[in-house]
């Protein structure tokens, strides 16, 4: 019963301290689409440049080969979305809008085949280099627009404690 009516002060932590212990992570690369259409803010392609933030992470033929399966999902989808954006504006008048549709579904479907592709690189290479592909809407530079951009995120490094 000693330390009953004793008092105890709380020592503040400087914020400074705290900071020491956070590893930083580096701001995400971002690869903006590099076509020439853009249907729904979905470009027809990306650039296959390598970026210099991806430097002493990944090889830059891994990252080729793998903006080409993603170039190579939409060169075969958009084609199709395009024609349907085309057939759903000459109509529109006439079915109030309804006939667009078809267009919001493939461009869906379009997203969706895109997001697992990446999460299939992820998880069979970018995840164990310390990265994370995904695919984002961001507002464009030019215009108050949104478009879908590829974004390279680097994962924190967790240490890795081994009991002794």
């Amino acid at each position: 019963m000693e330390g009953f009516d004793a008092i105890y002060y709380e020592v503040e932590i400087d914020n400074n301290e705290e900071l020491t212990d956070i590893s930083l992570v580096p701001d995400p690369v971002v690869i903006r689409g590099a076509g020439n259409m853009t249907v729904f803010g979905l470009s027809n392609k990306f650039s296959t440049e390598f970026p210099s933030g991806l430097v002493s992470r990944v090889a830059p033929e891994e990252f080729k080969e793998t903006v080409m399966r993603i170039n190579g999902i939409l060169k075969k989808m958009l084609p199709v979305n395009v024609k349907w954006l085309f057939c759903g504006c000459l109509c529109c008048c006439c079915t109030l809008g309804c006939s667009l549709w078809p267009v919001i579904c493939l461009s869906k479907r379009t997203q969706h085949s895109l997001n697992k592709l990446l999460e299939w690189e992820n998880s069979y290479l970018y995840n164990k280099l310390g990265l994370h592909w995904r695919l984002s809407k961001q507002q464009c530079d030019s215009s108050s627009m949104m478009e879908y951009v590829i974004l390279i995120e680097f994962l924190p490094k967790v240490p890795i404690y081994k009991p002794d």
